[in-house]
């Protein structure tokens, strides 16, 4: 079992999440991409926070960067107190698996598999001891008590959707990304995701954050960060759906 007691303990003094000064390149000379140019964020317990942008603004880059997925170029990351960017691989992998956790906008779940299996796969896949008592726990917390043992395919796309984040839960993390979490979902299925999105950050005290394209996805959290070309240009607090609208639409979104 991965070391669950790095950054938990050091969350009540410290951001949930931080970047300082990050930077990302992909490629080299006159081939690079700058697609992030010294982001510094800080992500606060207990929080939910959106970031938005034009495409190619480095909103998925940053998320990556932020969950552990992808190295920055140049700065630093942040989970608690423990800079993670400097990590060997081995262990910022067991980190990653045990304090935060990822839904994608396509569910990424295994057919064959049920939705236990599903919500037990990464564990598994870390050799870990499943914990049955949790995972019915995240089922429970998303919606899904009693379907244990169905198959993702006999589930609607809310359904599965909340099967992953259920599957990101399973872990407790310290902190949830979501990139485009509701992209494939229908506007009222989307607006049931975000709505369950928001009950974790109200009643569990998760810190969530989100990339998304939508105003109205966006309206749902405390906090809404606008990148483009690279950079923070804007950092709303509370806005609402139409606030993002009228400041998106005055970038050219």
């Amino acid at each position: 079992m991965a070391d669950r007691t790095g950054i938990k303990e050091a969350v009540g003094s410290h951001a949930a999440a931080r970047a300082e000064d990050l930077q990302r390149e992909y490629g080299r000379g006159g081939g690079t991409v700058r697609a992030l140019r010294g982001v510094t964020l800080e992500l606060r317990q207990g929080t939910f926070t959106a970031v938005m942008g034009p495409s190619g603004s480095g909103k998925t880059t940053l998320l990556h960067c932020l969950a552990g997925m992808d190295r920055p170029t140049r700065g630093s990351v942040w989970w608690g107190g423990v800079q993670v960017s400097r990590l060997p691989e081995r262990r910022l992998a067991e980190l990653r698996r045990s304090q935060v956790g990822f839904v994608f906008q396509a569910f990424n779940l295994m057919p064959a598999m049920t939705v236990a299996q599903n919500v037990e796969l990464p564990g598994r896949l870390a050799g870990e001891r499943v914990d049955g008592a949790a995972v019915r726990a995240a089922l429970a917390q998303v919606g899904l008590a009693g379907r244990e043992r169905q198959q993702p395919g006999r589930l609607s796309g809310g359904q599965q959707q909340r099967v992953a984040i259920a599957r990101a839960l399973v872990s407790r993390p310290s902190v949830l990304f979501a990139d485009e979490p509701t992209g494939a979902l229908d506007r009222s299925t989307g607006q049931e995701i975000l709505g369950l999105l928001r009950e974790g950050v109200d009643r569990q005290g998760q810190t969530c954050v989100m990339v998304t394209h939508d105003p109205v996805a966006a309206g749902y959290a405390d906090r809404v960060v606008v990148l483009a070309d690279g950079r923070v240009v804007d950092d709303l607090d509370r806005p609402s759906a139409q606030v993002v609208t009228d400041r998106l639409s005055r970038m050219g979104v």
